[in-house]
């Protein structure tokens, strides 16, 4: 019983991610057009995980964070880049979705600065007042994580299963991802 409802919370994490249209793909040799009311397509994709073993990730002050030692908890990891204006466009909504989970030990967010410049992207964050938690990358990022574009955010369940895949910016103050991400806190492992 608890698969089957572990699955449909899964399957409902999907299904809300899919219904939410955001940028599409981006790249800094395209132009993108941040201020258009009109979407492009998404790509969501459902994809099976890699093993996790070896991802992990390096804060501003050398500390290294592994997927596995997050196990246990949902984790929000957001590959993003200071040039990049659909990243920069959702920065403050997810933002406020950390803000609602403040004091909430079960969920992490790990905003991965994909260019490695530590420095220049937490200044970005003071600069904007954000409270976001900044890493890079402090090994390999299989291509089921991060494909081609940025923004791309993947969440993992509290068994560090990939349950969502989501490329291109988007609103994270949507009611339906803080329902999504609190189903999958409250699930059990």
């Amino acid at each position: 019983m608890q698969f089957k409802n572990l699955a449909i919370r899964s399957g409902l994490f999907m299904m809300t991610v899919m219904t939410l249209a955001a940028c599409g793909n981006t790249d800094k040799n395209k132009q993108n057009n941040v201020e258009s009311k009109s979407t492009a397509t998404e790509e969501v994709t459902a994809v099976e995980a890699p093993e996790a073993s070896g991802i992990s990730f390096k804060d501003e002050s050398g500390k290294i964070v592994s997927l596995p030692s997050l196990k246990g908890k949902v984790v929000f990891i957001n590959f993003w880049a200071t040039w990049c204006p659909p990243c920069i466009h959702e920065m403050p909504s997810i933002n406020q979705l950390k803000q609602s989970f403040k004091g909430n030990e079960d969920i992490v967010f790990l905003m991965v600065d994909v260019d490695n410049k530590i420095a220049q992207s937490t200044a970005f964050m003071k600069e904007n007042k954000y409270d976001l938690p900044v890493y890079v990358p402090a090994s390999d990022i299989p291509s089921d994580y991060l494909g081609g574009a940025i923004p791309t955010t993947v969440v993992l369940d509290k068994k560090g299963e990939m349950v969502g895949r989501m490329e291109g910016g988007r609103d994270y103050t949507d009611p339906r991802i803080m329902d999504a991400l609190n189903e999958l806190i409250e699930a059990d492992q």
